[in-house]
């Protein structure tokens, strides 16, 4: 025993120990900084695709005079199709306004996320129109509202009990024919939960820069689906794992099985994915913390377990 932790308290063995300490707050530097330029930049940017799709993040899209484009996009401002223009398709503003200058035309749909449609004279949308932020025309039809959000509630709520019992199945299946996968995904959430967290909303930007990147070269536009289906496949195995260390953290008496563990664990997250407005966060949650544990696990540098005892 003494010979053990004099070995432990060796130069060496401590000059290691700095050495990753050190190592994991670069890292953690490393990748928020990354991530705050990142969406400074997506902030910030214009996609053009081939002068007939306008799409702005961060600020307003505006359709210049006498210009016929597809689509009119804005993620954060407004979109303003000015005179004698014409989109073909759809107008859509996230945040914004969609705004027709008189003679302007939209041949397909014009639909506001917060804000309004405003129509000069002459300006004429040929498809439907819509906004989502009335609160007067809520009033007006609160009982039509609500009976609205019951069924969307309904249908919302089969669904995520439905995709648990895939989940389940899925879960069971894994443990079954390997039963460290998701105990190994657990306890590498238990070791590193905000370096998991780090690597899910760093995977999730790098796939929205490069599904724009894929959608800009139009040679690449094949390759979205199977990248979507990748990260689709990495977030479901790895909320399988956060399902367990759920279960994990629920269930303190040592005899139960994996498989009881992890039934549990995915029994709390499904009830919790329920409850109105908070539901979609959990969801939101476990798959962030999911592809980010995934990715740790399999890509992430496995510090050396130092012996306690």
């Amino acid at each position: 025993m003494a010979n053990d932790f004099c070995s432990l308290a060796s130069p060496n063995n401590i000059t290691s120990l700095n050495y990753m300490k050190w190592q994991q707050l670069i890292l953690t530097f490393i990748a928020t900084f990354c991530l705050l330029f990142a969406g400074n930049a997506l902030a910030q940017t214009d996609i053009n695709i081939n002068n007939t799709n306008l799409i702005r993040f961060g600020g307003s899209v505006t359709v210049p005079e006498n210009q016929v484009i597809e689509n009119a996009i804005a993620f954060g401002g407004n979109v303003t199709v000015l005179p004698n223009s014409k989109v073909l398709d759809t107008a859509i503003a996230f945040g914004g306004n969609v705004i027709l200058k008189e003679g302007s035309r939209v041949e397909g749909d014009a639909y506001s996320f917060g804000g309004k449609i405003i129509q000069e004279p002459g300006a004429i949308i040929a498809g439907e129109r819509a906004t989502f932020n009335d609160r007067h025309d809520m009033m007006d039809n609160g009982e039509r509202g609500r009976s609205r959000f019951s069924a969307q509630y309904f249908f919302s709520a089969i669904f995520r009990v439905s995709a648990a019992v895939v989940a389940a199945i899925l879960g069971l299946i894994i443990l079954q024919a390997r039963p460290q996968v998701l105990p190994n995904l657990a306890a590498k959430l238990r070791q590193h939960p905000g370096l998991s967290a780090l690597w899910g909303i760093g995977a999730i930007v790098l796939f929205v820069f490069a599904t724009v990147f894929l959608a800009i070269t139009l040679i690449g536009i094949p390759l979205i689906p199977l990248l979507s289906l990748t990260v689709a496949i990495m977030t479901l195995v790895g909320s399988l794992g956060v399902a367990f260390f759920v279960g994990q953290g629920l269930v303190h008496n040592g005899d139960r099985s994996l498989q009881q563990q992890f039934l549990v664990g995915l029994a709390s997250l499904t009830v919790l994915t329920l409850i109105p407005f908070l539901g979609g966060l959990v969801v939101f949650l476990v798959n962030l913390f999911g592809l980010g544990v995934i990715l740790l696990w399999k890509f992430g540098r496995e510090n050396p377990q130092i012996a306690t005892e």
